[in-house]
């Protein structure tokens, strides 16, 4: 059987992309390892628009049971696509399952993978203290006392979104200068609630039940250091999920796949991408969803053309 759509991720775009893709009776077929994409980590998430409050892991059972109400979009969870290539009119795809599958157009939502510290503790302490998200859960850590880990505009902006919430913010930076916006950095200077720490370098995250602080090396004096903290935003940036592709569209020096921001159509006629992995602006679950929403659209659209 030769699909009409295959959808490439689990994430609010590629959920949003299959309920759409059922509603224009599109044959589609959506393959992911796991549901819910970022954000499963996530212990409060509170902009997730018609929500006021969710669980990264409830969201994503949420999105999981929405797309199996769907008719006519096959799922293949558990498994994860390893090749693309181009056919004809059409693409192969191969997973590691060992399944192999012919369709007609992809929609890539795979999504970004945040930097991760790579210390003792960060992954024991995830979604317990250690977050990637400043925009999402920044008001969790109201009038706490928290850490931003990376002195690039990522870090810069997660110092400035805390700025409402936190008591008291220090800002972490491996090297001996802030790397970011002038502009946004003379802003974060100017904030008695920031404290600036360069040339730290972060050696673990700690705590017992939820986290309770960090340790770094101090790399002027040599010493090792504490700090009494509630939280740990993790900002040293994200890699797009785009290798699959890599070969196919067109991708910029970031990773990103470029994309029209009108259709979300890719450089390679047949192939489309929303969401974090494409070269657009805003990184969010509800953009994401949208702009798969209107991918979903245009390949409807390109397939009647077709007909």
């Amino acid at each position: 059987m030769v699909y009409d759509l295959v959808i490439v991720g689990g994430g609010p775009a590629g959920v949003a992309a299959g309920v759409y893709a059922a509603r224009k009776k599109i044959r589609t077929v959506l393959i992911t390892d796991s549901f819910g994409g970022q954000s499963l980590v996530s212990a409060d998430v509170q902009n997730w628009i018609g929500v006021k409050s969710i669980s990264g892991f409830d969201l994503a059972k949420a999105l999981e049971d929405h797309l199996r109400a769907q008719e006519g979009v096959e799922i293949l969870d558990s498994d994860r696509v390893s090749k693309i290539e181009k056919i004809g009119v059409g693409f192969r795809l191969a997973t590691d399952q060992g399944k192999i599958l012919e369709v007609k157009t992809v929609l890539l939502a795979t999504g970004s993978s945040r930097k991760k510290l790579g210390v003792p503790g960060e992954k024991e302490f995830e979604g317990r203290g250690v977050v990637y998200c400043s925009t999402c859960d920044a008001p969790i850590f109201k009038n706490m006392t928290v850490a931003v880990v990376g002195g690039g505009n990522a870090g810069l902006e997660a110092v400035n979104d805390l700025l409402p919430y936190a008591k008291k913010i220090y800002l972490l930076q491996r090297s001996g200068a802030l790397k970011g916006d002038p502009e946004m950095q003379d802003k974060i200077k100017a904030n008695s609630k920031v404290e600036i720490i360069l040339n730290a370098d972060t050696k673990e995250v700690f705590g017992d039940e939820i986290l309770k602080g960090l340790r770094y090396l101090d790399g002027t004096s040599g010493q090792k250091k504490e700090l009494d903290l509630s939280g740990v935003f993790v900002e040293i940036g994200i890699v797009p999920n785009s290798a699959l592709v890599k070969d196919l569209v067109s991708i910029n020096q970031k990773g990103e796949i470029v994309t029209d921001p009108k259709t979300q159509a890719t450089s390679e006629k047949g192939i489309w991408a929303a969401g974090d992995v494409t070269d657009g602006l805003y990184r969010q679950n509800n953009i994401s969803a949208g702009d798969s929403v209107k991918a979903v659209l245009n390949i409807y659209d390109f397939l009647n053309k077709k007909k």
